[in-house]
């Protein structure tokens, strides 16, 4: 399997169903579904005159698009309790959140952190009597930014000492 260390490529692919997620880098929870991770940079078109095979692009700002986490009902409120401080009088309250992506191996293929998160949205299941599916909540967050790297987390994802807890800079 394992040769001089490295992972063989039999193991190194990735499917989508191996993740977890984690909030200040502790493993919170096992999710069924993780969408919406995403960046679009907004751009200015500009035509120069007398040029009109050519146009000029200008960037702009990165839009980060708001990322929804489902997972299975448990007791464990984390999502709730994190969603009842921003209802109540602690708005400020931004976490990094990190999205790990394993191989085969068990080995971190890519960690996507969401800088400064907040949550934005919770459902709760939609509840049937004549179902037998499994009750799924959602969280919603928005960011402020966005980090991809290899392998991440235990403890490398803590907001930076230069950013309040709110995730504003000092």
């Amino acid at each position: 399997m394992s040769k001089n260390g490295q992972v063989t490529h039999e193991l190194n692919y990735v499917t989508a169903n191996r993740f977890y997620v984690e909030m200040e880098s502790n493993i919170t929870a096992s999710f069924s579904e993780c969408s919406g991770l995403g960046v679009t940079i907004k751009k200015e078109t500009y035509f120069e005159g007398g040029v009109n095979d050519q146009q000029r692009i200008i960037l702009g700002q990165a839009e980060f698009s708001d990322v929804t986490l489902k997972r299975g009902i448990t007791d464990d409120f984390v999502f709730w309790d994190w969603v009842a401080n921003i209802l109540g009088d602690d708005k400020k309250e931004r976490r990094n959140v990190n999205i790990l992506l394993f191989n085969q191996a068990g080995e971190t293929m890519q960690c996507w952190t969401l800088v400064a998160a907040v949550p934005i949205g919770w459902k709760a299941p939609s509840l049937q009597a004549n179902s037998n599916t499994v009750a799924i909540e959602e969280l919603t967050l928005a960011y402020e930014g966005l980090k991809i790297v290899k392998s991440e987390g235990g403890g490398a994802t803590k907001l930076q000492s230069g950013r309040h807890k709110s995730g504003f800079f000092l």
